[in-house]
């Protein structure tokens, strides 16, 4: 029989409107060697997004759901999917494949040796894969994370990436009070403050036009610097957690198990869900 790590991971996928990508996302991401489960928290989505939601996880154990009753933010969704995770490494996943998720294992590579507390994955260091899109994005991403360093003294190169991974008791213990698109800010404060161990690795992105379904706009950009200055200068580590997480411990457990006897019924059922949602949506 063979062997795996035992499941550490837990991903969360804040989702609105990704009907078309959703169950490709659950499919990638259930292949992953290290998951433990998938968060899915639906946004209030006006498509069928719910649906395919609910259906995946009755096709896969792993999988879970939550729904907002209002449309509420990416971040108020990352909360969500946080308070539900039970991972000693939890990761962000973006419900649109901007970001691959096949790419996860090189993102969560330094928490699970033991190298770091959190890791961003870069569009912007050794490049990878990355379609051409808008020059004032990169612009501003460049100015947000010269901000971002001026106060944090980190040297990131990208501090709006969506992939963030964390040791799981930092985020969770973690109090978020930012909406909208603000957390990647506000996180890249709060653990500079706590004195994490922070790495990025060079990761591949497949962006969108707003005709294809990006959500991001100018005011979210301006917003953003606001919370530069807010979560900096304004905020301080013990108003920043719920109970100080303690840094440099040693890494996540690597006790090698044998996967669950249903694992294969899992995954099979999963490719029929996903294979159902991809007929719909065509």
């Amino acid at each position: 029989m063979s062997e795996t790590p035992t499941p550490c991971l837990s991903v969360v996928v804040p989702a609105y409107n990704e009907e078309a990508t959703l169950a490709g996302v659950v499919k990638k991401l259930s292949e992953l060697p290290q998951l433990l489960e998938i968060v899915i928290v639906d946004d209030c989505s006006r498509d069928r997004t719910a649906e395919i939601a609910e259906r995946l996880a009755a096709a896969e154990s792993r999988v879970r759901v939550a729904r907002h009753s209002r449309n509420s933010g990416k971040t108020e969704a990352l909360k969500t999917g946080f308070a539900m995770t039970r991972g000693e490494i939890v990761i962000v996943q973006d419900a649109d494949l901007e970001y691959d998720p096949s790419e996860i294992p090189g993102v969560i590579k330094p928490i699970l040796e033991g190298h770091a507390d959190v890791v961003y994955g870069s569009r912007f260091l050794v490049r990878k894969a990355t379609r051409v899109l808008y020059f004032y994005h990169f612009l501003a991403n460049k100015v947000l994370t010269f901000s971002s360093n001026m106060l944090t003294n980190l040297n990131m190169t990208d501090v709006e990436t969506g992939y963030k991974a964390f040791r799981g008791e930092i985020i969770r213990n973690m109090i978020i009070k930012s909406n909208g698109f603000g957390f990647e800010i506000e996180v890249t404060a709060k653990i500079a403050k706590l004195g994490c161990r922070v790495y990025e690795v060079p990761m591949s992105y497949y962006g969108r036009t707003y005709e294809e379904g990006k959500k991001i706009r100018m005011r979210d950009g301006l917003q953003a610097f606001w919370l530069v200055l807010r979560f900096n200068l304004f905020c301080g580590l013990p108003s920043s957690f719920r109970q100080i997480p303690q840094i440099g411990r040693t890494r996540p457990s690597q006790i090698i198990v044998q996967p669950p006897a249903s694992d294969n019924g899992a995954n099979d059922s999963l490719k029929l869900a996903v294979a159902n949602d991809s007929q719909q949506a065509r």
